[in-house]
């Protein structure tokens, strides 16, 4: 005879759910705030200006690797210099934000976010959802969810870029060290929400502690493992915190470069 949820003689309830709360509101939320995230950086990455203003640069737009880089902003030279050769002049950001929007999407805390407010799989707890099947991760498209952690991997070296240019930022517009403005701690907290961000991740947790048998043969991976797993549990505010964060400094680099605002130096 079957038992639990496939029993004969559960209760019958045609209704998606007996919640009285206003469950909907955080899908809601969490749709808009992605749905406006994915807008902006799609606006941006396409009009491939206003990224740079002496000495600042933009996280989409770095590191500025292509033959439209504006002057001054590739710290890493110009690899794809040769499409301009072809008469092919793309914008940088189309070369960058590939690898942070692939580590973002495959994140799990992302995916619990988007797969409940955009596919409503399921869109709250004890909440019915619409589809009739599931089937995990374990097909296409889902299961590219498994390159998360060489998404993690190469975000660390975008992580350690931006740190880059958030110490670069310690310039004046003529390239003078030693000055602070208020452009630098934009960078600064963005590159710190980032690195907060990844070092909370799931498979950061998982490269320090995992595969261990033993943690007092290896004290130092174990005090790593507790320190991020301590993180782990604010990983979803980090989430947020830096997506909004990665986006703001953008907004401010280009208010800057377009002279909305004047980047206001403490000395």
């Amino acid at each position: 005879m079957a038992t639990g949820v496939f029993s004969s003689t559960r209760a019958k309830i045609s209704q998606r759910t007996l919640r009285t709360d206003k469950w909907w509101i955080q899908p809601l939320v969490i749709f808009s705030v992605l749905i406006l995230f994915i807008i902006y950086a799609t606006i941006r990455a396409f009009e491939n200006g206003h990224y740079f203003a002496e000495p600042l640069i933009s996280p989409f737009y770095s590191p500025c690797l292509s033959a439209a880089c504006e002057t001054g902003s590739s710290l890493l030279g110009q690899p794809f210099g040769i499409w301009k050769i072809l008469g092919m002049t793309f914008s940088p950001a189309l070369f960058i934000l590939i690898f942070p929007l692939g580590f973002r999407m495959t994140c799990y805390y992302y995916r619990k976010s988007y797969y409940r407010s955009f596919w409503m799989s399921p869109p709250a707890c004890a909440v019915a959802e619409p589809h009739a099947t599931y089937t995990g991760e374990t097909k296409a498209p889902l299961i590219l969810q498994n390159a998360h952690r060489y998404f993690f991997y190469i975000g660390l070296v975008f992580n350690v870029l931006l740190t880059i240019d958030a110490i670069l930022a310690f310039k004046d517009s003529k390239g003078h060290w030693g000055h602070m403005s208020v452009g630098t701690l934009v960078l600064l907290a963005n590159a710190t929400f980032l690195w907060l961000y990844s070092a909370s991740c799931h498979t950061c947790r998982h490269t320090i502690g995992g595969r261990l048998r033993n943690f007092s043969k290896h004290p130092i991976r174990y005090k790593a493992w507790t320190i991020v797993s301590a993180l782990n549990h604010k990983h979803q505010e980090f989430a947020w915190v830096s997506l909004l964060g990665v986006a703001f400094a953008d907004f401010y680099v280009r208010s800057v470069s377009t002279h909305l605002f004047t980047n206001l130096y403490f000395f």
